[in-house]
């Protein structure tokens, strides 16, 4: 039936060829594959090669932005782990982003403190009550002050003593931690050398 033409009104035309032998049963469940996960284990994050254990770094954005802090080591999330020290200049032992900080020239030796203990899951937040009413939401407008556990108070004073020494240990260091970082109108940071 293939070769057969057909005479119409627009001229002759091939006949329309038979749907191919195909299957007509279709499966009722298609066959299932496993989904794309974006979860898989990617290689560590790249740090900086001028930050270093005992860098000294300048915040540049969130609540200690200008400040001057320590680097102590980088994490497994590619964040690093800074103190200021918190006795110098207030900021505590905390994760900050290595784009969010100037690695400046100044190195302070911290091979005596052991940070072995911090990692991750150490700054993860604390799984308390799932929340509270909306009655007690409402009926409590004042602001809960933030408690710092008992445990992060010792593991930041075991940190900053011997982080303290080693500043201690070279002249001016200290006023240095302490001063904040700022530009002034006719600063030009892209020609500064930190």
């Amino acid at each position: 039936m293939t070769g057969v033409r057909l005479q119409g009104a627009g001229g002759p035309k091939k006949a329309v060829k038979s749907a191919s032998t195909g299957s007509k049963w279709y499966p009722a469940d298609d066959v299932k594959r496993p989904k794309h996960s974006r979860k898989s284990k990617k290689n560590a994050p790249h740090v900086r090669a001028s930050i270093t254990p005992g860098t000294v770094l300048i915040l540049l954005a969130g609540r200690f932005r200008g400040k001057r802090v320590v680097c102590l080591k980088a994490l497994e999330s590619g964040l690093l782990l800074v103190t200021g020290p918190y006795k110098i200049n207030g900021v505590p032992l905390r994760r900050v982003n290595q784009t969010y900080v100037i690695a400046t020239s100044t190195k302070v030796d911290v091979s005596g403190v052991d940070v072995s203990s911090f990692d991750d899951a150490y700054f993860a937040k604390e799984k308390g009550k799932k929340g509270e009413s909306e009655e007690e939401f409402f009926a409590n407008d004042d602001a809960k002050p933030a408690v710092v556990p008992d445990a992060r108070k010792a593991d930041q004073k075991k940190v900053d003593s011997a982080v303290i020494k080693a500043v201690e240990a070279v002249p001016q260091l200290n006023k240095y931690l302490n001063a904040k970082f700022s530009l002034s109108k006719f600063d030009k940071p892209h020609k500064m050398v930190f």
